[in-house]
This record gives structure tokens, sequence and C-alpha cells, in this order.
């Protein structure tokens, strides 16, 4: 049987993280405190320390940068169509009819 996946809100890992920076708790005793594992909280930990404004930006919201990547990925996608469309064109109207 498959087990479900839990899912922790950002206030929940904001505390969480705040335990071992704030509270002195080692990642170790922090995950035994709160019921998870300590390879969990340690990427949070790393997740906050890179970046603590855009830390765990949820389902869903992504980072300004990803943002901008998927905006470009879609736009590229978008234009490459067009491109093959006009391709496509010239070579029927190129035709000699016969």
């Amino acid at each position: 049987m498959a087990r479900k996946r839990r899912s922790f809100s950002r206030e929940f890992k904001l505390e969480a993280v705040g335990l071992m920076t704030d509270g002195g708790l080692s990642v170790a005793q922090a995950a035994r405190d709160l019921g998870i594992s300590e390879s969990v909280l340690g990427r949070w930990k790393r997740q906050f320390e890179e970046d603590p404004a855009e830390a765990f930006p949820g389902k869903g919201r992504l980072k300004p940068q990803d943002e901008e990547l998927a905006r470009l990925r879609r736009e590229n996608e978008v234009l490459r169509q067009e491109r093959d469309i006009l391709k496509k064109a010239v070579g029927i109207f190129s035709r000699v009819p016969k």
C-alpha cells in the first residue's frame, strides 16, 4: 500500500528552521521533536539559508527566475511553431503550377 505524501505549510517550515537557528537545536534533535526526517529538515534549512525571502514558494508559486524561464520557454515554443508554419508556406507558394 502506498504511503500518502505529507505536505507542510510555509509557516511550519519557517518555524522548523527557526528552531535550529534561533532555538539552537541540531537538525537531528529538531527532526525528532517535529516527527520529520533529518534529510527533509536539512533541505529546508539549506533552502532558507540560500534565499530567506524566496524560500518555500509552495505549490504553483514559482520563484521569479523560474517564472521568467517558464515564460521564455513558452514564447520560444510559439516562435518555433510560427517559423515552421512560415517554412511550409514558402514551400507551398514557391511551387510552380503545372
